[in-house]
């Protein structure tokens, strides 16, 4: 059990049947009145984020969301393949759990499975990934001096803005929590 005046960000634990972690947190003492911790959370299953008040003493059981390090192997349909590193079977999860982090993820690159016992929920990638630019304009000498971006697509298919000196062949890293290119690899 986990008490409203132990959040911290990152924190996860059951509320109302579902499985959510703290994202922001602040704990207020007002002047007149008691305290109370103001929460920002997300459902991990869904996503969804809410805002919300709790009394510091309210208690809530904690809840583990296993991270597993598997490997991306392929797709098939709305199917994508995992493998677990130590046992080798193969796992399918559906496209609509992946999100949208994973459109820099290309095979064979190691992801974090997460689920909720035993039930799948999402993936997660690295938070940089280095992946090659196969389409874009190309780029001119002299153009580092703005900050001028351009589109480029990437060897996963996923579209980024890039600066105007990348070039169709380079290697680019990426945030992919953000979907940020970071810097020429």
């Amino acid at each position: 059990m986990i008490s409203a005046g132990d959040f911290r960000n990152g924190v996860t634990f059951e509320l109302d049947g579902n499985v959510v972690q703290v994202i922001e947190f602040q704990h207020v003492k007002p002047g007149k009145g008691a305290a109370f911790v103001r929460t920002k959370f997300k459902n991990v299953i869904t996503g969804a984020v809410v805002e919300r008040s709790f009394n510091p003493t309210d208690k809530y059981p904690t809840a583990f969301v296993e991270r597993k390090d598997m490997q991306y192997l392929y797709a098939e349909d709305n199917l994508y393949y995992f493998m677990d590193m130590e046992t080798y079977e193969q796992l399918p999860i559906d496209k609509s759990k992946l999100g949208d982090s994973f459109a820099f993820v290309k095979e064979n690159m190691e992801v974090k499975v997460l689920s909720y016992k035993g039930n799948v929920f999402g993936v997660e990638p690295p938070f940089f990934v280095e992946l090659e630019v196969t389409e874009t304009d190309p780029g001119f000498k002299g153009d580092t001096a703005t900050n001028a971006t351009k589109p480029a697509v990437l060897e996963t298919g996923a579209e980024i803005k890039v600066p105007l000196f990348i070039n169709q062949g380079d290697m680019v890293r990426i945030d992919t929590r953000t979907g940020e290119y970071m810097e020429r690899a």
